[in-house]
């Protein structure tokens, strides 16, 4: 039970992984924490997630409500302000890294707030850390596909932000510093899927910007049970990686467009973004090993692994969204599983099983 009696702290705490993250440490999964503090620079949704609890909008039950109103703690604060970040840091036992700027078209037009939040908002958690002497056991950071081989700001921050990450490990012993990184998450801020949703609801076009790009998917759920995976059992430097399916843009759209008669426009790709994800780069296949169900990448830095022992390769090549790809039948079910169907698909059991 590794958060029992500990004091958790959600960096970006009211987004959406932030949100499903604190509930599911609410109901004392991984044993009760003595504290969880959900740290963001939005007032709005901070009372918005208070008030979900306290009138019990939100999908709970009696445990986690009870331990809301014993536990949970909301501060006002932003990662890019170091003394606000080394207030919130001092009374935390674990730190989990969820604030960032995550658009990628925004972060293109405004590279530098990405800077800001990503990288720096990062530096100065370890800075808090270092410099006062915190007893952190344990900080996680949250980071992305679109970190490996990234081509876009938001990829290119968040990449960094894990090197900075791993390498604070090297001056701080006392301290883990592992990540989890992942793709999609599915109707999460941000995501397609909502937009897809709000096409239909007013009739279209649905907007595809190229029909065969494809993206890793998983629910905010497996998300969370990522981060939980690593906080059991990742190792100084490592970062986890889930095992997750893909799926092209097409057939997101066609599973939730269905039998009505909603158009479609090919709008092209947009700045930054890639035609299929990488998980796990070429580079990194060479010191990634299995860690239950998820893959784990070890650090390169020699002083992270010296003592480690020897475990065999996980991967012989790159693992990319472009590999196995989800039939529109594997999508349907997909999305059906995680509840993100409007209503019925319209297809029939014969069109599931093309």
């Amino acid at each position: 039970m590794i958060l029992k009696n500990k004091k958790v702290l959600v960096t970006g705490g009211t987004g959406s992984m932030g949100k499903t993250f604190v509930r599911r440490v609410l109901t004392g999964e991984l044993g009760l924490p003595k504290k969880v503090i959900v740290y963001s620079r939005d007032e709005a949704k901070q009372h918005d997630m208070r008030m979900a609890y306290l009138h019990k909008t939100v999908s709970t039950d009696e445990v986690i409500f009870r331990n809301f109103m014993n536990v949970l703690e909301f501060r006002i604060g932003d990662v890019r302000d170091y003394a606000a970040v080394s207030a919130a840091v001092r009374d935390a036992d674990i730190v989990v890294n969820a604030a960032a700027l995550k658009q990628v078209p925004s972060c293109e037009y405004f590279p530098e707030e990405a800077v800001l939040t990503n990288c720096i908002g990062a530096m100065n958690i370890v800075r808090a850390i270092q410099n006062n002497r915190y007893p952190v056991e344990t900080v996680v950071a949250i980071s992305t596909d679109k970190a490996c081989k990234p081509v876009n700001v938001m990829g290119m921050t968040k990449a960094v932000q894990e090197r900075i990450f791993v390498g604070a490990n090297v001056l701080n012993p006392d301290t883990r510093f592992i990540g989890v990184r992942y793709g999609n998450v599915l109707a999460s801020r941000g995501s397609v899927i909502p937009l897809f949703h709000e096409q239909i609801r007013n009739g279209g076009p649905v907007t595809i910007t190229a029909p065969h790009m494809t993206r890793f998917l998983l629910s905010l759920d497996q998300a969370v049970d990522t981060v939980f995976a690593a906080l059991k059992g990742a190792k100084v430097g490592e970062i986890y990686v889930p095992n997750a399916p893909s799926a092209t843009v097409i057939n997101i759209a066609k599973a939730l467009i269905g039998s009505r008669k909603i158009p479609t426009k090919i709008t092209g790709v947009r700045p930054g973004e890639k035609l299929h994800e990488i998980m796990v780069s070429e580079e990194e296949v060479h010191h990634c090993v299995k860690r239950g169900a998820w893959y784990a990448i070890r650090p390169m830095l020699p002083e992270l692994t010296a003592k480690a022992k020897a475990e065999p390769n996980a991967l012989k090549r790159e693992f990319s969204s472009a590999d196995t790809v989800l039939s529109l039948a594997g999508t349907v079910k997909l999305l059906k599983q995680h509840r993100l169907m409007p209503g019925d698909t319209g297809l029939n059991d014969g069109e599931l099983l093309r």
